[in-house]
C-alpha cells in the first residue's frame, strides 16, 4: 500500500515539486496551501507523515503542530527557511520529529520521510518491552538487562548516562531539541540548563564513539539540539 505524504505549504511552486517528485517515487501526496486547510485534509484522511512549512497565512507551522498533536502522533517533518531556527525549536519543541531547511535536495527529503515512516512503527509497538534490544554499527543495548556493549566489550555508563542515551535511541533518527532531552532525563526544572546536557553528551560520545570531533552516533543539530543516529 502507498505511504501517504500531506504537504502543507503556502508556495504552489512548492506543494507542486514536492507532489511531483514524491509521486514519482510511490507515495500518494496530497497538498493544502495553509494549516487551516491542512488539518481539514489531515482529518479526513489521515496521512503516514506530514511535511509542513512554518509561515503560513490562515494558519502557520506552529499552530497547525500544536492542533495535531491533540489528536494524533503522525510524524511531522518541518519544511523551513534559513533564519527561522527560533520556530524551527518551538514546532520540534511542540512535536514536530524532524526538519529540513530550504532550499533543500529530494534525497534528503526521501530520506527523512523513511526515517519518520521506520520511527512511526518502531513506535507503535510502543516502548521497548522486557528483553528488547537494539543494535547499530557495533554499539548493542539490551534494554532488559541495562547492558551496553561495543564492539562485544561492555561500556560501564552511570544511570544518568544510560537514560540519556536510551531516551536518544528510543527516539532514534530523530531531532531532539535541547528543552527535550533536559526535562525527558533531568526533569522540568532544568529545562533552561544546557550545560548538564552538553557535559553529559561530552561523557557519552567519550565512550562510545571511536572520534569524538566526528561522532557517529550522536549527532548535534546547531542550534537546536541532538539526533541519535542508526544508519551510515
Amino acid at each position: 500500500m502507498k505511504k501517504r505524504v500531506l504537504v502543507v505549504d503556502d508556495e504552489e511552486q512548492m506543494r507542486r515539486a514536492l507532489r511531483r517528485n514524491l509521486t514519482a517515487r510511490g507515495y500518494d501526496v496530497t497538498t493544502a496551501a495553509n494549516g487551516e486547510e491542512g488539518l481539514d485534509l489531515a482529518a479526513a484522511c489521515p496521512p503516514d507523515v506530514i511535511l509542513l512549512d512554518l509561515l503560513m497565512p490562515v494558519l502557520d507551522g506552529l499552530e497547525f503542530t500544536r492542533r495535531i498533536r491533540e489528536w494524533s502522533q503522525v510524524p511531522i517533518i518541518i519544511l523551513s527557511a534559513r533564519g527561522e531556527e527560533q520556530a524551527k525549536v518551538q514546532a520540534l519543541d511542540l512535536g514536530a520529529d524532524d526538519y529540513v531547511t530550504k532550499p533543500f535536495g529530494l534525497e534528503e527529503v526521501l530520506a527523512r520521510i523513511r526515517s519518520a515512516l521506520r520511527r512511526a512503527g518502531i513506535q507503535a509497538e510502543g516502548d521497548a518491552p522486557p528483553g528488547a534490544t537494539f543494535t547499530t554499527g557495533e554499539l548493542h543495548i539490551d534494554f532488559h538487562r541495562r547492558v551496553v556493549t561495543l564492539r562485544g566489550e561492555e561500556v560501564r555508563l552511570t544511570p544518568t548516562e544510560y537514560a540519556l542515551l536510551k531516551y536518544l535511541v528510543d527516539n532514534a533518527d530523530r531531532v531532539l531539541t535541547h528543552n527535550m532531552l533536559l526535562k525527558a532525563v533531568w526533569g522540568n526544572r532544568y529545562g533552561a540548563q544546557p550545560e548538564y546536557l552538553r557535559v553529559f553528551i561530552s561523557q557519552l560520545r567519550h565512550k562510545i564513539e571511536a572520534d569524538t570531533s566526528r561522532p557517529r552516533y550522536i549527532l548535534t543539530e546547531p542550534g537546536v539540539g541532538y539526533r541519535f543516529r542508526t544508519g551510515e
